[in-house]
C-alpha cells in the first residue's frame, strides 16, 4: 500500500529576534511553532519544542545578536532537538552571520572563527542555512550542504529612489566593500568613488584617499554592517572635506555597539538606513537612523525553499543561489 504524505513547513523563532521571526511567519502564512526556552540557575540553555516536528520541513529563525554566543548555542541546541525529534529538514535561518568578520587568518595563531561556527551548525544537525549579505561570500564554502546567500540590496535601492536625490554618487568606504558598491551604482545607473582605508587597531579606521569623483554631489556610503560606525563616520568626514554636499549611508546589518549611536548622532551623515537583520532596540533608533524590515524578503525566501522554487528569482541577480 502506497501512501502520499504532504509536506509540512514549520517555522520556530529562538529569542534573540522574536519579533523578526513574528513578521516571517506572518508573511509565510503561518504561526510560530511552540517552543519552550528558558535558563538553569547556571545559566545553561533548556530548549524543549511543544508539538511534534516528526517529518516537517523547519526552519529556525536565530539572528546572531547580543549576547551573541549565547544566541548560537541557543540555536545549535534547536537544532539538535529538532534533529532528535525526527524532523525531515532543518534550515538555520541566520540572518546575521555571527563571527563572518573572522573568515581567514589574517595573523599567525588566529582562528578561522566562522569556519568552526559552519561546523557547529552543520555537527548540530541542520541540512541548510540562509543568510543575509555575509561579510565574505566564501563562508558559502565553510559547508557541504546548501546556504542561500540573500541581499538586501533591492530594499535598499528602492528605499533610496524613492527618496529622488538629485547628483548621486555611490561611494565604497573601502576596497573591500567595491562589488557591494558597484552594484548598487549600477542599480541606481549613478557612478560611484572608492575610498582608501587603514585599520591601525581593531574597530579603528583612517580614511587616507577618495578616489573618485564627490565634489558637489550626494554621496550614499554602502557597507554590509554598521559595529561601532567608525569607518561610516570618518568616511562622511572624509567626503564632507572634500565637497560632498549630503552624505547618507546604507547597511544591511545595525550592529550599532558601544558610542555607535552617539557618534552617527553626531556626524555629517544626514540619514542611515539599516535593515532588522538585527534588532535596533527603541533608545537607538534616533532620527537619523531608518529601519527597514527584512522580513517579507525572508519570508518569499523561506517559501521558495520549502516549494523547491528559485531562491535567485525572488528578486533577480541580486541574490547569491
Amino acid at each position: 500500500m502506497r501512501e502520499v504524505t504532504r509536506k509540512r513547513l514549520m517555522v520556530f523563532a529562538g529569542t534573540s529576534h522574536l519579533e523578526l521571526g513574528q513578521e516571517v511567519a506572518t508573511g509565510i502564512g503561518v504561526s510560530l511553532g511552540g517552543v519552550d526556552i528558558s535558563r538553569f540557575s547556571n545559566g545553561e540553555i533548556y530548549v524543549r519544542f511543544m508539538e511534534s516536528v516528526r517529518g516537517v520541513d523547519a526552519f529556525v529563525i536565530q539572528t546572531s545578536c547580543e549576547p551573541i554566543n549565547d544566541n548560537i548555542i541557543e540555536m545549535l541546541l534547536m537544532i539538535d532537538a529538532l534533529k532528535r525529534a525526527s524532523a525531515k529538514r532543518i534550515t538555520a535561518v541566520m540572518p546575521y552571520y555571527g563571527y563572518s568578520r573572522q573568515d581567514k587568518k589574517t595573523l599567525a595563531r588566529e582562528p578561522i572563527s566562522a569556519h568552526l561556527i559552519a561546523d557547529l551548525i552543520t555537527v548540530a544537525g541542520a541540512n541548510r542555512v540562509l543568510s543575509v549579505d555575509l561579510h565574505a561570500g566564501q563562508i558559502q564554502g565553510f559547508f557541504d550542504f546548501p546556504l542561500d546567500h540573500i541581499t538586501a540590496m533591492p530594499l535598499l535601492a528602492s528605499y533610496i529612489v524613492q527618496k529622488n536625490l538629485k547628483d548621486v554618487v555611490v561611494v565604497s568606504p573601502d576596497a573591500g566593500r567595491v562589488k557591494v558598491a558597484k552594484r548598487l551604482s549600477d542599480k541606481l545607473r549613478v557612478p560611484m568613488a572608492i575610498m582608501h582605508k587603514r585599520r591601525p587597531d581593531k574597530n579603528v579606521a583612517e580614511i587616507l584617499h577618495v578616489i573618485g569623483e564627490v565634489e558637489g554631489k550626494t554621496a550614499i556610503l554602502i557597507d554590509d554592517m554598521v559595529d561601532t560606525a567608525g569607518t561610516m563616520v570618518e568616511a562622511a568626514d572624509a567626503l564632507k572635506k572634500h565637497g560632498a554636499l549630503e552624505i547618507y549611508a546604507c547597511a544591511t546589518h545595525a550592529i550599532l555597539s558601544g558610542s555607535a549611536v552617539e557618534r552617527i548622532k553626531l556626524s555629517e551623515i544626514k540619514e542611515l538606513v539599516v535593515t532588522n537583520t538585527l534588532p535596533v532596540p527603541p533608545e537607538k533608533k534616533i532620527d537619523k537612523i531608518t529601519v527597514l524590515s527584512i522580513a517579507p524578503l525572508l519570508a518569499n525566501t523561506i517559501t521558495a525553499v520549502f516549494k523547491e522554487e528559485s531562491v535567485s528569482e525572488i528578486a533577480g541577480a541580486d541574490n547569491q543561489t
